[in-house]
């Protein structure tokens, strides 16, 4: 709660230096990540959340809710883009666990920085490097499953880029992201076990603009299964809306695989962005 006040205040302070960041290509910054970063559901992209250019500040917030089998994850948070340079993300998650009838949350702090590059008119791929610094604030479940930690910090290096027209006209847009993670479950379950105490995974991204305002596209992303409950990689496919420059909404068919030792965990994603 000390650190959604602090991020409340930080972004009253913040307001008056706003311009309605627009200069980017509508739908070109993706959405709000389930870990508050700038990207897609499930995977961090290297473009900065907002529409912000090198001489404008954006804000963006999001709330997304997943339902599969046995959970349901509500999400909220927010990013401010400097100056198309440098994001910093907040997101809080809730976990419900149906079948224990318990509620498992944390607090995600991000940070990213660009290091190369522009999405459309750069010849590479633009680079971005991020953390997310993640505190549990419910570690008893993931103790009693073998976790060695309540905090963890994920650091990941992002490539995206944008081909205009690859695709029989259509835009296309991928994403490459490799994160070294010591996260169970994104850190819902703790940090590190007896499996494993870190490792390099490899997350995917990509999708098509149908016309400037819709676009498809699927994610997978590799998971660590350090508690050795067989956790999965997840993996979804989504349908994202672009009213306009201020209003994102997402929907999604997840395939979460195995959770805890509890199989089959599919079901669907509602997220809804707005930027400033």
């Amino acid at each position: 709660m000390k650190l959604m006040n602090r991020l409340f205040s930080l972004i009253l302070l913040l307001l008056p230096m706003l311009s309605f960041a627009n200069g980017k290509l509508l739908a070109t910054p993706g959405v709000s990540q389930v870990e508050g970063s700038g990207g897609g559901g499930l995977v961090p992209w290297a473009q900065l959340a907002g529409y912000a250019t090198e001489d404008e500040i954006a804000f963006s917030a999001f709330c997304s809710q997943a339902n599969v089998k046995d959970f349901q994850l509500n999400n909220c948070g927010g990013q401010v883009n400097f100056y198309d340079r440098l994001e910093f993300s907040f997101a809080k998650q809730n976990l419900q666990v149906d079948p224990l009838s318990l509620t498992l949350s944390q607090e995600i702090l991000g940070l990213k920085v660009r290091l190369y590059g522009d999405l459309v008119y750069s010849t590479w791929p633009q680079l971005s490097v991020g953390i997310q610094h993640k505190s549990l604030s419910t570690a008893d479940v993931a103790f009693s499953l073998g976790a060695q930690d309540d905090t963890g910090t994920d650091i990941y290096l992002a490539a995206s880029k944008l081909h205009l027209g690859l695709l029989a006209g259509y835009n296309v847009l991928w994403n490459a992201t490799a994160r070294y993670t010591k996260a169970n479950e994104m850190g819902l379950l703790g940090f590190g076990g007896p499996q494993g105490n870190g490792a390099l995974q490899t997350e995917m991204s990509v999708l098509v603009l149908l016309n400037k305002h819709l676009a498809v596209g699927t994610e997978y992303r590799h998971k660590p299964d350090n508690l050795g409950l067989g956790e999965d990689d997840w993996q979804d496919i989504f349908v994202a809306w672009f009213p306009n420059k201020h209003l994102n909404v997402t929907l999604a068919y997840l395939d979460l695989g195995t959770i805890a030792a509890l199989t089959d965990q599919k079901g669907w994603y509602l997220s809804l962005s707005g930027s400033y």
